[in-house]
């Protein structure tokens, strides 16, 4: 029961940091109206900030843990660390400008829509990647070749 309670949570998250709660759609209501591109642009913009902020705090952590060490070990669980840090930002910088793209996309009312086969993605599967710019149907047949690629 726990389990399924903190799977709930985490798929929500995104939507609590925002500070919204999951979209209801009304009868015969228009596929990203007005209403549902407001609800998403204050996801990715709160998504955003919030990733943001947290890149001076990254910066500062490592700056205040460097040591030098005279004990090997210690300086290489030390360098462990920071390389983790490093390739943590560097994720969240790529994130960060995948979020700036798909803001794009809403300011030129192309989001919502499957960039392969132009259908619509769905509000629930954006509300838990709001950056999803295939259906699910496409990402899952990307996966597949994806998978037969690489073996």
């Amino acid at each position: 029961m726990q389990k399924e309670k903190n799977k709930k949570q985490s798929s929500l998250s995104i939507l609590f940091m925002a500070g919204v709660k999951p979209y209801e759609n009304t009868k015969n209501e228009r596929y990203m109206n007005t209403k549902q591109i407001n609800h998403f642009k204050k996801i990715l913009v709160a998504w955003a900030n919030q990733l943001k902020n947290g890149i001076p705090q990254n910066k500062l952590y490592i700056q205040e843990k460097a040591t030098n060490f005279p004990d090997p070990i210690d300086r290489a669980v030390q360098e462990e660390e920071f390389s983790f840090e490093l390739r943590h930002r560097d994720r969240e910088r790529k994130l960060i400008d995948k979020i700036e793209k798909t803001l794009k996309k809403v300011e030129e009312n192309d989001f919502g829509y499957c960039d392969s086969c132009g259908v619509e993605i769905g509000i629930r599967r954006l509300e838990a990647r709001p950056t999803a710019d295939l259906c699910i149907d496409c990402k899952t047949l990307a996966e597949i070749r994806e998978k037969q690629m690489l073996g």
